[in-house]
C-alpha cells in the first residue's frame, strides 16, 4: 500500500474498493481554447487529443451494460470535439442522464453558439466552471476577460431556463486560488449565489468545490516554484477521515479520450489506470463496479479538509 491507501485503509478498508457505477465519465479530449493555471489535464489550444468514434461506441455499449445515474462528458472544452452533438444526441436517445461540464466562453464563440439552446432542449445537465464572484480571482486563474466571457454565458441560459424552478441544472465548480484549501461549501455557495443575484442576476442550482491536484499544469507549477512538498505535506495535514467513504471514485469510472479506463478524471490526468492489466473500455465488463481503486498521493486532495464535493 501507499501513503494514501495506507490512510484510507486506517479509516475503512471498504473504501479501497468501488462500490457501483453511478457516474460513467467520459474525457472527450485535452484541446481547450483556455490555458487555466489549475488544469490537472494541461489542457490547452494545441492539444490535439480527442476521442475516436470507435471509442465513443464502445463507452455507449459500456454506459447501456452500466446503466449508470449520470454520463458525465468532460475535457478539455468538449464543446471542441467535433462529434459533441451527435455524441450527446446518442446518449441521450439511449436513455440516460448527460452532463456536461463547461468553462461558459466557448458558448459565445462562432460554431458553438447554438449549443446553450440545443442542450436545454436535449434536457442536458451542465457543470460550469466559475471560481469566484469577482473578477481578478477568476483572471489569475483563467485567464483575461474569462470572467466577462462567463457572466455573459451564464445569463445567457439562465434566459433558457438553466439553474432555475423546472429548468435543467446548472451548477457551478469552483477551484480555490493556487496553493490554498477550499473551505466548507454552503457558505461559499450561499455567499456566490447572493452575489451572481445581486449584481447580475444570475442564477444557478448548487456549487461543487474542488481542491487543486497536484498533477498536470497545477503540478508542473509546484515543481517549478519547488513547492510540491509543501503543498502534499498541506493536504497530508489536512486529511479529513468523514470524507473517505464518500470518496467520488467509489462510484465513479472514467474513460479517457484514448479508451484507457481510470478511477476519475483526476487518475486520468496522472495517468493512473484502473489496477490490474491495463483495461480499456473495449474489454470492460461489470465486475469493474467492485474494482479495488488505484490511488496515489494527489489523492490527498480529495480527503483535504472539507474535501472535494
Amino acid at each position: 500500500m501507499n501513503e494514501f491507501e495506507s490512510r484510507v485503509a486506517g479509516v475503512n478498508r471498504a473504501a479501497l474498493f468501488a462500490t457501483d457505477v453511478e457516474v460513467l465519465q467520459l474525457n472527450l479530449g485535452l484541446r481547450c481554447n483556455l490555458c487555466c493555471t489549475h488544469c490537472h489535464q494541461s489542457s490547452s489550444p494545441d492539444r490535439a487529443e480527442t476521442m475516436s468514434d470507435s471509442v465513443f461506441a464502445a463507452a455507449l455499449a459500456l454506459a447501456g451494460a452500466l446503466r449508470p445515474r449520470l454520463v458525465d462528458i468532460t475535457g478539455g472544452a468538449p464543446e471542441l470535439h467535433p462529434r459533441i452533438r451527435d455524441h450527446v444526441a446518442a446518449l441521450r436517445r439511449a436513455g440516460h442522464e448527460v452532463q456536461l461540464r463547461t468553462n461558459l466562453t466557448l458558448l459565445l464563440e462562432a460554431g458553438h453558439r447554438d449549443l446553450p439552446d440545443l442542450w436545454a432542449r436535449q434536457g442536458v445537465r451542465l457543470l460550469a466552471s466559475l471560481p469566484s464572484s469577482e473578477p481578478e480571482d477568476t483572471r489569475r486563474q483563467r485567464g483575461v476577460g474569462v470572467f466577462e466571457k462567463s457572466v455573459a454565458a451564464l445569463r445567457a441560459l439562465n434566459s433558457l431556463g438553466y439553474g432555475g424552478d423546472g429548468g435543467p441544472r446548472l451548477d457551478l465548480a469552483s477551484n480555490p486560488d493556487e496553493v490554498n484549501l477550499p473551505g466548507p461549501a454552503r457558505p461559499f455557495e450561499e455567499r456566490l449565489r447572493h452575489e451572481l443575484g445581486e449584481r447580475w442576476g444570475i442564477r444557478f442550482t448548487s456549487l461543487v468545490m474542488l481542491t487543486n491536484m497536484p498533477i498536470g499544469r497545477f503540478g508542473a507549477a509546484l515543481d517549478q516554484a519547488g513547492g510540491r512538498q509543501l503543498y502534499l505535506d498541506t493536504l497530508r495535514a489536512a486529511f479529513n477521515p468523514a470524507t473517505v467513504t464518500r470518496l467520488a471514485c467509489r462510484k465513479t469510472l472514467a474513460v479517457a479520450w484514448d479508451g484507457e479506463l481510470f478511477d476519475c478524471d483526476f487518475n486520468v490526468g496522472a495517468g493512473l489506470t484502473v489496477h490490474g492489466p491495463r483495461r480499456t473500455v473495449f474489454d470492460a465488463d461489470v465486475s469493474l463496479t467492485s474494482r479495488r481503486i488505484n490511488f496515489g498521493l494527489h489523492c490527498f486532495a480529495c480527503t483535504a479538509a472539507a474535501g472535494s464535493s
